[in-house]
């Protein structure tokens, strides 16, 4: 299996492409502001062929590019019905700072050609590739991880693209528009801790991490595991 990333743009935002092999077709995700450079040069780097993008949510930060990035390649985009209004009015989702950074410029969102829309529990094959979707709301109310079997290691049995639900050693903010704290410890509780140590976590920002290591270090899910815990001065990210 081949799984390619790369910071994009002024957030730092994890854009990932995952593959079977070298030379196949590929899947996009998250792809965000001045992501489809990064996304042709990796295209060009490995011979690959976008078939599709997905979103786990509808943040700008990681859905900019996805018009541009599913026009150049003739892929469909698939993204959480709560969420899909993002794709052509972001501004919905932004906070007052992320709105700042954009203010001065003209920008016009739309809708890549084909949209899907993502269910909890689904299964979607892509690219030789087979992708479990788990509806996290929280961070935004489409909020999604992928979830993919890793059949090349023995010590990992999947990888799950998170998003903004869990980081290394944090979670995703829950203060902007469709955000609500409860929710995402929901998320957290019934989506991620029963989820086995071995699963490799590729987050939206940041550095790749483990279920178990996040079980073991991380003090969101250290307090729902014991909830006389105090996160209370524990800083959360994301856009």
């Amino acid at each position: 299996m081949l799984i390619a990333g790369f910071p994009a743009g002024p957030w730092g935002t994890n854009c990932y492409v995952a593959a079977t092999s070298a030379g196949a077709e590929c899947v996009v995700i998250d792809p965000g502001k001045d992501a489809a450079p990064g996304v042709a040069e990796l295209v060009r780097e490995h011979r690959l062929k976008p078939v599709a993008v997905l979103l786990t949510h509808g943040h700008v930060d990681h859905m900019w590019s996805v018009t541009p990035v599913a026009g150049t390649y003739d892929a469909t985009a698939w993204i959480h019905p709560g969420d899909r209004h993002l794709l052509t009015d972001p501004m919905a989702g932004l906070s007052a700072e992320s709105a700042a950074m954009l203010l001065g410029g003209r920008y016009e969102f739309t809708e890549p050609d084909d949209v899907r829309e993502l269910g909890d529990g689904q299964t979607v094959e892509l690219a030789g590739l087979r992708f479990v979707v788990d509806h996290t709301p929280g961070h935004t109310e489409g909020s999604v991880t992928f979830r993919t079997p890793y059949e090349a290691s023995s010590d990992v049995s999947e990888v799950m693209f998170s998003g903004d639900l869990l980081f290394a050693g944090s979670i995703g903010r829950t203060d902007l528009p469709g955000g609500d704290h409860p929710t995402m410890l929901r998320s957290l509780t019934t989506k991620v801790l029963p989820l086995a140590d071995d699963v490799v976590v590729l987050p939206g920002h940041g550095d790749q991490t483990s279920i178990g290591r996040e079980r073991a270090t991380n003090p969101f899910l250290q307090q729902l595991l014991d909830p006389t815990g105090d996160t209370a001065a524990r800083a959360t990210r994301g856009l």
